[in-house]
Parts: C-alpha cells; structure tokens; sequence
C-alpha cells in the first residue's frame, strides 16, 4: 500500500508534457502490439488502434476484441495502466484548465492581443468607461490595470492585469506596446488629492517611456498640476468635476440642452461625433459641409476648430480631420461608400 501511494504521488508530480507523452507512446505502441498480436482480428493497425483507445477510455464497443493469450494479456495490462495513465492525463488537464483560470482571475497573464484599449485604476467611473466602450465598439478589446487581486469585471472582452501600473513589467504584461490607446482614471483609494495627481503622473510618465505612441487621456482631480502633465506629453485631460459642473450650469441657464450634451457624452442612444475622411474632391470646408449635410452628417469643426461654419469658403488644409455629428448608420454607410 504504501508503495503504491508513494507511485501515485510520483505520477501525480509528472511534467504535463511528460505525461501526454507517456499517454501517446503507450496508445500507439500497444496498438502497434496488439496488430502484430492478432492481425487477423484487427485486419489492420486503425482498427488495434481503435481496440486500445476505447480499452483505455473504458468505453469498450465490444466490435474488436483478442482472441489469443498474449492479445489477453496486453488487454489485461492495458486495463491497469492505460487506463489509470488516460485518467492522470485527464486530470492533468483539467487542474491546468483550473489553473488558468485562476491565473486569468488573478491578473497573472500576460495579455497577447493588438489594439485594444487599457484601463488603469479601477473604479466607478472606470466601470462605466469599460461598458460604454464594450457596447460602443462590438470588437474591442479592453484590459484593466489595478491593484487589486481579483478580477473587477469578468467579461470575455476584457483582460485584467495586477499590479503596480507604474511598473515596466506589469505594462508589458498588458502589452502595451501594442495598445490603441490608455485611459488612467484618479485612483479612489487615495486621499490626498495632491498624490492622487501624482500617481497619475508615474503612470503617465511610464506609458511614455514605454510607448510613446500610444494614446493617452488622465483624468486629472486639480487643474494647477495639468501643467505638469503636459511635460510628459499626455494627449488630453480631463478634469474630474470640470464636466459635471459644466452640465449643471448649462442646465441652469440655459433649459433642455443637457440631454444634446448627454447625447454626444454617451454612445448608447442618439447621435455621437465622428471622424471623417477627407475627399478628394471637396476643395473648400462648403464643398465638405454639403456633400456630408446630403448623407445626413453634419460638419462641425476640423480638429479642435469648431468655427468653420463661419469660414465655409476657406481651402481645407492637407493636415485636416474632419468631425461630424452623425449616427452609426449613416456614418458606416458614408465610410462604406469611400472603399
């Protein structure tokens, strides 16, 4: 008995790979055997093939069976090792499926997918940027970077990574060299509003010394450090009570235009800002404005100029990008009808 456990801990301490080995050289050699055993039961290898594996998955049709002592044999030993070395296999299996599973809740694996979008420090608003994104973009990827040890949000487009997200190491694991672009919301954990903006700074300051190209948007709890920011070359800023308090006064003032603003925040109802590209026809920011106004697009502005309107007549420049306001379906029908 004793013997027995200590062969069975061994066994149970294989190589994976080791045992899958076993597992296949045993299969095929007693196949290999077993034809050279009786090859007038099995008329060929397939079929003593066939005979090993449904002996060692205890399924057993009963269509191919040994008829001679030695065939009896190799059957016999089959049923004590074979079968015990398909279910060490199969347990093999299963604990490594488990075990990445754990991992992928643990934020231990690195993420291998292009153009995706990260998500750094978790929270209630970060929550809500990863639906909205996940309902906007049907194929977009999304992996959270965040301290914590647990998966946040468990869903089959989104990877999570722990750890530090200052660190090289735990941004390569997100792959961000690869990355569309880098969302880093405020850290809700810390109180000091002054550190809060620091960390974000690191992080910031990491993502441009790892890959500079990608896009990067800080959520910024006071306006006196995005000075700061700018050093580190962060593409936009946006300041964490700004908008809310910016929707309030327009409420205030002006009546019912907050549900346009609401619009344009959100892409799950209504109308969204676009980009278009620039045809070669159009010549003047007129000829752009009514082509698209003929879709049902509107032009609103070229990058951040939103004054066009009043400049209609002025060529479009070589560096322009065009913004309209516009829904998901005639943006994807103006977009199809330029391929």
């Amino acid at each position: 008995m004793q013997i027995f456990l200590k062969l069975t801990v061994k066994l149970l301490r294989l190589n994976n790979y080791f045992v899958v080995l076993l597992t296949l050289l045993l299969v095929l050699i007693s196949s290999t055997i077993a034809f050279l055993l009786e090859p007038d039961t099995f008329s060929n290898w397939f079929n003593s093939f066939w005979w090993v594996m449904t002996t060692v998955a205890t399924v057993g049709y009963g269509d191919f069976f040994p008829k001679t002592v030695p065939g009896k044999v190799l059957a016999m030993l089959l049923y004590v090792f074979g079968i015990g070395l398909l279910s060490l296999l199969i347990g093999k299996i299963i604990d490594s499926i488990a075990d990445l599973q754990r991992r992928r809740e643990g934020g231990k694996l690195k993420f291998q997918g292009r153009d995706h979008i990260i998500v750094i420090n978790w929270s209630k608003k970060a929550q809500l940027a990863v639906e909205d994104l996940l309902e906007s973009d049907a194929k977009v990827t999304i992996v959270i970077i965040d301290n914590s040890d647990k998966h946040p949000f468990d869903q089959q487009r989104v990877h999570f990574v722990s750890g530090d997200p200052t660190s090289a190491d735990v941004l390569e694991q997100a792959n961000i060299h690869s990355a569309r672009s880098a969302i880093i919301f405020a850290d809700p954990r810390i109180d000091d509003t002054s550190l809060i903006d620091g960390k974000s700074l690191l992080i910031a300051s990491s993502i441009e010394q790892a890959a500079p190209a990608v896009h990067t948007t800080v959520e910024i709890i006071l306006e006196k450090h995005i000075l700061n920011f700018r050093h580190v070359q962060v593409n936009d800023f946006i300041l964490s009570h700004d908008a809310v308090s910016r929707l309030a006064v327009r409420s205030a003032l002006k009546e019912g235009n907050v549900d346009i603003f609401m619009q344009l925040l959100s892409r799950k109802y209504g109308e969204d800002v676009f980009e278009v590209a620039v045809d070669p026809g159009w010549s003047t920011y007129d000829d752009a404005f009514q082509a698209l106004l003929r879709k049902g697009a509107t032009l609103i502005a070229d990058r951040a100029d939103m004054g066009i309107n009043r400049k209609l007549d002025a060529l479009i420049p070589a560096a322009a990008r065009l913004f309209v306001i516009s829904n998901d379906e005639t943006i994807t029908k103006i977009r199809s009808e330029r391929r």
